[in-house]
């Protein structure tokens, strides 16, 4: 599990988190198991491609998998953001990836329901790199508002 306090890492801590939920990103793997909710997310400008799979049990996010194709800024942004939502409740889980597509817009935001999502703080100055960072968390939102 990342560290609570990781959004007050330095950019070369930061990278290496980046890299490391690249390379060994959480829950890769599908279960495809009819219970979970299953649905598909692609970057139209690039090769990033997810299947998001969900499982939701009395309003409360149980798992989410993940396969697919995707660079660093995608997979890791994936990986961190299904750390920090399972165990939420369907509002809850909204509520944070509302306040992380804000935080990517430049717009206010709330940093402590965030916590190591903040490492991505940054990437709204990388315009090529904002539809990596929130294509796999608006897969997850799309799926929880089915």
């Amino acid at each position: 599990m990342l560290n609570e306090r990781v959004f007050k890492l330095d950019s070369e801590l930061k990278r290496e988190l980046i890299i490391e939920n690249f390379n060994n990103p959480v829950n890769k793997g599908l279960k495809n198991d009819p219970s979970y909710i299953k649905g598909e997310k692609k970057n139209p400008s690039c090769i990033d491609h997810f299947t998001i799979e969900i499982k939701i049990e009395d309003n409360i996010v149980k798992d989410i998998r993940f396969d697919g194709e995707a660079c660093a800024v995608a997979t890791s942004s994936l990986s961190i953001a299904i750390s920090k939502l399972i165990g939420k409740t369907k509002e809850e889980a909204i509520n944070i990836i509302d306040n992380y597509n804000k935080m990517i817009k430049g717009e206010e935001y709330d940093r402590d329901i965030l916590e190591e999502l903040s490492i991505y703080e940054d990437v709204g100055r990388q315009p090529a790199r904002v539809n990596c960072a929130i294509l796999g968390i608006n897969g997850i939102k799309d799926l929880i508002e089915k």
